[in-house]
């Protein structure tokens, strides 16, 4: 982000405020209740996006030297990331070639080869086949390059590592990035490091967790026990970067800015900046730190969630530890709130007493994010 767009951008919410008004679309929207509820829909989304899609797997911190690795489940696929000697980062479908048994059970370490735990074929960090015990008498004449691990498109760019969770799929990673560069360079995405991480699953659809971070009306009511009395009530904006979206939500201090000099404006000093990624990760950029906020969905109506506290790598030292845990203790409990609403949301939604929901001219970045996945849908 330019100097200039961030004067830009908080002048434009400087401005709303001043005149009590709202950053707003010309008319409300309404989105089917089917939507969060069809496993139907769901099945759709599961193969046009999140399946086609890059996901974020790791922050390139987590594979720092050649040797490591990192498992995941994305949408259903067991991933294998490991970096190899080359220090290039690999990513496979974690499960043996010979009987398929999951070939690596541990979340992350970091070793050159991996025996599978059944019967001990071993394959290396860049997917080779190594090993076969008792080769020569039982699997004579095989072609060991025919049982290389499966490899998952993948590609490490702005400090993260993202795997496409499809053999098959044909993606255009620049395409998909390059709109994020400016941004997350500008953040120091690359530079950062994870300090703390919670998971956990809640009973509600993907979209209604992405939607619940791009809209300000609910602050004062849902977190009036947390962040609610720290942000402008009901005012945030948004862009759209590619398919992805950059919101911002103004705390208290954006009011004032009338005062302040220009030159001594700052973004993240008085905002929290949101990044919703397509598919399904978010990253909320603060003062010191960022939460990244990863739902990986496993139905219509339930959502694996993993949320982590990001710093500057350099920052994350004994102590800071405090402060990080500190931090990050007040994001999962805003985060909370949030999840206990959506849970509450999706059991009424399911009882079917409504047929749509409203979203109003201050909630369109709701309907924005709708329509590109409806997009993605062919819908």
């Amino acid at each position: 982000m330019d100097r200039q767009l961030e004067i830009e951008l908080l002048d434009e919410l400087r401005g709303l405020s001043a005149e009590r008004s709202f950053f707003m679309d010309k008319e409300i929207h309404r989105s089917p209740v089917e939507c969060y509820t069809s496993e139907d829909r769901f099945s759709k989304e599961k193969q046009a996006i999140f399946k086609a899609m890059p996901n974020i797997a790791a922050h390139s911190s987590q594979l720092a030297e050649p040797g490591s690795y990192l498992t995941v489940s994305l949408v259903g696929t067991p991933v294998l990331v490991a970096r190899n000697k080359a220090g290039e980062v690999n990513a496979f479908v974690n499960v043996c070639r010979h009987r398929g048994a999951r070939l690596v059970g541990e979340e992350a370490g970091c070793k050159h080869v991996f025996a599978c735990p059944y019967h001990g074929w071993s394959w290396d960090n860049s997917g080779s086949l190594r090993g076969i015990p008792h080769q020569d008498p039982g699997f004579p004449g095989i072609d060991r390059a025919q049982y290389g691990l499966k490899r998952l498109p993948v590609v490490e760019r702005l400090g993260l590592i993202w795997v496409v969770p499809d053999l098959d799929a044909e993606v255009d990673f620049d395409h998909l990035i390059d709109p994020l560069e400016a941004d997350f360079k500008w953040m120091g995405m690359d530079g950062m490091a994870i300090a703390a991480t919670d998971e956990l699953t809640s009973k509600a659809n993907w979209k209604l967790l992405v939607e619940g971070g791009i809209e300000a009306y609910h602050f004062r009511v849902t977190h009036k026990n947390t962040i609610g009395p720290h942000f402008m009530d009901n005012l945030s904006s948004y862009r759209m970067l590619g398919p992805h979206m950059r919101s911002i939500l103004p705390r208290v201090a954006v009011g004032e800015l009338g005062d302040v000099d220009q030159a001594d404006w700052s973004i993240r000093d008085t905002t929290n900046v949101l990044y919703s990624l397509m598919p399904t990760d978010q990253f909320l950029l603060m003062q010191d730190h960022v939460a990244w906020i990863r739902a990986d969905p496993l139905s219509a109506g339930e959502t694996r969630m993993r949320i982590s506290t990001l710093v500057p790598a350099d920052d994350l030292t004994p102590d800071r530890q405090e402060h990080w845990a500190r931090n990050h203790a007040i994001t999962m409990a805003t985060l909370q709130e949030d999840f206990d609403v959506n849970e509450a949301v999706q059991s009424g939604l399911e009882t079917g007493v409504n047929t749509e929901l409203t979203f109003g001219r201050f909630e369109s970045a709701l309907h924005r994010f709708n329509v590109e996945v409806e997009d993605r849908i062919g819908l």
